[in-house]
């Protein structure tokens, strides 16, 4: 059968169209999302429940986490992994909560202060985190994965990025791409009920797309009084009841927990990168622009909570869990 010149150019367009319907639901990142969680799914059958640690037997570890008072352990890391390529938030991870957490206990007298602080020493590295990790070994690898990709790769690169744009030009393309998220903050919003949240974030996306040239400026913030509200699907499985499962520390993604890994999942079906990027090669180079310039706003942040604790891996979790918990409380 012969087809004209004409037939075969409608018919090519015709297929690239059918694939570009489908580029948001079967694209990279849903298929790295989905060969992670089949991974972690895997591992965690093979073990099975008697490899669990004792300390998390009995608890119910997808009991929703409402009272802050109630959780014990470090504070508060941003909602980005500025160690790996977590880049999501706006704020970086703050040391101070972590060293308030590490402070030993008030000095006692005697030789009672000597055993305490003995056993301070062979505690220190222990988790005081109610979140469950019973897949440690497999996050600790991903752990030293994500440490050694940003020291060799990551870190380099924003500091050369660093170098090349001025901080106010980095700032005006993280304004850019928080811009574009304003559909997973606002259906966020709308989830939850806090319909004041819908109108800033919908406010903010007019004012700052128009008078803000596309987003890279935050006009909304700075003339209106309208700051961005961080809010995400996982916080919306938390106001519904759902607890975090487990934590997660996922390659190239950071640090999570099941709950925050389902609606990292969710979110990128609102995703507007996936809509207006037909080709999979744009929005690839757009994502690492993204990851590139944050990371060159928050370098310094991960080697200092290296530096402040005996065992990073416990102190990036702790902090992160408990920057998630006032996240939910808000």
């Amino acid at each position: 059968m012969h087809f004209s010149g004409d037939a075969v150019a409608k018919r090519n367009a015709a297929l690239r169209k059918d694939r570009s319907l489908l580029t948001p639901l079967f694209g990279v990142p849903a298929l790295f999302f989905s060969c992670i969680l089949f991974l972690l799914c895997c591992t965690s059958l093979a073990w099975g429940i008697s490899e669990i640690p004792a300390s998390f037997q009995g608890e119910n570890p997808f009991q929703a986490e409402t009272e802050a008072h109630e959780i014990t352990g470090s504070h508060s890391p941003g909602d980005s992994f500025s160690a790996g390529v977590r880049l999501e938030g706006e704020q970086g991870l703050k040391v101070a909560g972590l060293q308030d957490s590490q402070k030993e206990p008030p000095p006692e007298a005697g030789p009672k202060k000597q055993v305490q602080e003995e056993d301070n020493w062979m505690e220190e590295g222990k988790s005081q985190s109610p979140l469950p990790d019973p897949l440690e070994p497999v996050n600790r690898a991903f752990f030293h994965f994500n440490d050694k990709l940003y020291f060799w790769f990551l870190k380099p690169i924003g500091q050369g990025y660093e170098i090349a744009l001025p901080i106010l030009a980095r700032v005006s393309i993280r304004n850019f791409f928080s811009n574009l998220m304003m559909p997973v903050r606002a259906v966020s919003c709308l989830l939850q009920g806090k319909f004041k949240g819908v109108g800033i974030e919908l406010t903010r996306f007019m004012v700052n797309t128009s008078a803000g040239f596309l987003g890279f400026q935050d006009v909304a913030k700075i003339a209106l009084d309208m700051p961005l509200q961080d809010e995400d699907l996982g916080q919306v499985l938390a106001f519904y009841g759902i607890g975090p499962g487990f934590y997660l520390d996922l390659p190239l993604l950071g640090p999570t927990t099941l709950r925050g890994a389902v609606g990292w999942g969710g979110q990128l079906y609102m995703n507007p990168l996936n809509y207006l990027l037909d080709e999979w090669w744009p929005n690839i180079f757009a994502r690492t622009v993204d990851i590139v310039n944050s990371t060159s706003l928050r370098i310094g942040e991960y080697e200092a909570l290296k530096e402040a604790s005996l065992d990073p891996y416990i102190a990036l979790r702790d902090a992160y869990y408990q920057f998630r918990l006032s996240q939910i409380e808000k």
